[in-house]
């Protein structure tokens, strides 16, 4: 009995496990990505305004976002060393700062879009792009993950509970299908 169960439902319990999980795992994704939209665009067009000579006052919004506890996005201005030069956020009262690797990547590439942690409560979606102009240097335009990852994690419950019904369903299936009939002790 033992033997039949587990040559036949054991593949069916890994098509039930990657059923249960797959849409975990793309839901997962299309969320995240779709975090970084605003940002691609205020990033892009806050290196356009300045590459067409408008003044960082201009771009960047005047209003602080402390970057611990707002949903706010916000715009980081960085002279072409990594320097930051203007900001609208602030995390412990401070301009934050991103790895000095970030710059390198955008150089070669034009752009970064990543998941960005300066302290261990604090995570952002940002993306940085670069300018060429009169003056040369990178916008970083970012906003938090809070409710992408409240959802994320809601997700992921609904994948805890489908899975491992799924499994049993599957289970009782196969047994009904060889007319196994568990046996009490």
């Amino acid at each position: 009995m033992l033997k039949i169960i587990i040559r036949y439902w054991l593949p069916i319990a890994i098509v039930a496990t990657g059923l249960a999980w797959l849409p975990y795992a793309v839901g997962q994704q299309v969320l995240r990505q779709s975090a970084n939209d605003p940002q691609i665009q205020m990033a892009q067009d806050s290196a356009t305004k300045l590459e067409n000579g408008q003044s960082i006052q201009q771009v960047v919004p005047l209003e602080k976002v402390d970057i611990a506890k707002s949903l706010a996005p916000y715009i980081i201005v960085f002279d072409a060393n990594g320097q930051p030069i203007a900001s609208s956020a602030q995390l412990n009262g401070q301009i934050p700062t991103i790895p000095a690797g970030v710059f390198d990547d955008v150089r070669q590439t034009g752009e970064d879009r990543i998941t960005w942690q300066p302290q261990p409560d604090v995570r952002s979606a940002i993306v940085v792009t670069q300018f060429k102009g009169a003056t040369s240097g990178f916008v970083l335009a970012g906003r938090s993950l809070r409710e992408v990852e409240i959802r994320e994690d809601d997700l992921m419950q609904i994948s805890l509970i489908i899975w491992p019904m799924l499994l049993i369903v599957s289970l009782l299936a196969t047994m009904i299908c060889f007319k196994i009939t568990p046996t009490l002790p």
